[in-house]
């Protein structure tokens, strides 16, 4: 499931935007500083710090806050010590869902994702029972209302000479899909080729997808509005393509 998925405008539809920035502010800031914490504050020698700083920019965090937490995660300033950790659950129907966290008590965490799976009809699963069907990659997406003249064929050209591994296209946009190494390579290849290019990123895709029954969509939909809503939860994935007509119907 991309970062551009369609079950995340459910909450922007409530009209809850000022909400929902500043919630992204503080995951953006805890991506920042996990990134600098393990690869040091470097963008251009630290890939994974580079991603997230790109992020930040992308959803116009002011460049100070962005330089504070690269700060914090290297140590220069004093902050809250976060680790990373991930989670693996299942929701209603079957969905396998895996949560990346940055959190400074994972007690708190564990307790707050239980809940809302339990809320939801889901449980938390074992380590490795649910990430088996997920493969890690990077993701570059290209909207056509910001490309009107991008079609399916001159994007792949420009995709896969810059190493890209797939592409998919819907009725917005074109996402295509990287090796992790090449993400970079990937969306400098397509910008040089005139895209303007969104939500360069790292993300997991379902290799293993399923179709849940009609009345668990709901459910499955909390579900994931509910662990979004979660500070500490930074990313969730789900093996389950959300359509259109699941979120007219939530």
């Amino acid at each position: 499931m991309a970062g551009h998925s369609k079950w995340k405008n459910i909450r922007i539809r409530k009209g809850k935007q000022d909400a929902i920035r500043g919630k992204l502010f503080t995951k953006i800031s805890r991506e920042i500083i996990m990134a600098a914490k393990a690869g040091g504050g470097d963008i251009d020698g630290n890939l994974r710090l580079r991603v997230a700083v790109q992020k930040a920019r992308d959803n116009s965090m002011p460049m100070d806050n962005i330089k504070r937490s690269i700060q914090r995660g290297t140590g220069e300033i004093e902050g809250a010590s976060y680790e990373e950790l991930t989670y693996e659950g299942y929701g209603p129907g079957g969905a396998a869902v895996l949560m990346e966290c940055y959190t400074e008590n994972r007690n708190r965490t564990v307790s707050d994702i239980r809940h809302a799976f339990s809320k939801c009809d889901g449980n938390l699963a074992e380590n490795g029972s649910v990430s088996w069907q997920f493969k890690r990659l990077g993701q570059i997406y290209i909207s056509l209302e910001d490309n009107p003249s991008a079609d399916e064929d001159s994007v792949t050209m420009a995709a896969l000479e810059g190493g890209a591994e797939d592409i998919q296209t819907d009725e917005e946009g074109v996402t295509v899909y990287t090796d992790v190494t090449d993400l970079h390579t990937a969306n400098e290849a397509l910008m040089n080729a005139g895209f303007k290019t969104s939500e360069v990123s790292l993300t997991y895709i379902a290799t293993n997808k399923v179709t849940p029954p009609e009345g668990d969509i709901p459910k499955l939909l909390k579900l994931l509005e509910m662990l979004e809503d979660l500070d500490d939860v930074n990313e969730t994935y789900v093996n389950v393509d959300i359509t259109d007509d699941m979120l007219q119907e939530a």
